[in-house]
């Protein structure tokens, strides 16, 4: 016939032994966590970036078409610039294209890693609007 009268001192022994686990697995996961967390936040600036070259090619052609003539790509640049954030204006490729029935805007930015104006990577997103040009 077996005793357990020693079985609640073997389990204290057992939780003692694993006492430190918790803090080691943390310690562990922290790192994983941390990167996984930059590269969400690294392809939110990816989409933020897209985002951005679409909206500002799209106000640099209704911008362009609503000046007339004479003036479409000084008006299309400028409403470009405008739109876009400090950080993203000094890397921006502007190209207004006035045609005789089309005008056309193309923007290039750099996508920035981790904070805009920081450093950036080599991902370039371009962005392509057009619309009618109104006859005179």
């Amino acid at each position: 016939m077996t005793s357990d009268a020693g079985e609640p001192g073997r389990i204290r022994t057992w939780l003692r032994r694993d006492r430190g686990q918790l803090s080691v697995e943390f310690t562990g996961m922290v790192p994983i966590i941390l990167v996984t967390l930059v590269l969400l936040w690294q392809a939110v600036l990816v989409g933020y970036t897209f985002t951005l070259a679409s909206g500002a090619a799209d106000e640099g052609v209704r911008k362009a078409v609503a000046a007339g003539a004479w003036d479409m790509r000084s008006r299309c640049q400028d409403a470009v610039n405008e739109r876009l954030p400090g950080a993203w204006e000094g890397s921006a490729d502007v190209s207004c294209e006035p045609g005789s029935d089309m005008v056309k805007a193309t923007v290039r930015l750099e996508t920035p890693v981790l904070f805009p104006g920081f450093a950036s990577l080599p991902i370039p997103v371009t962005a392509t609007a057009g619309a009618a040009a109104e006859g005179n």
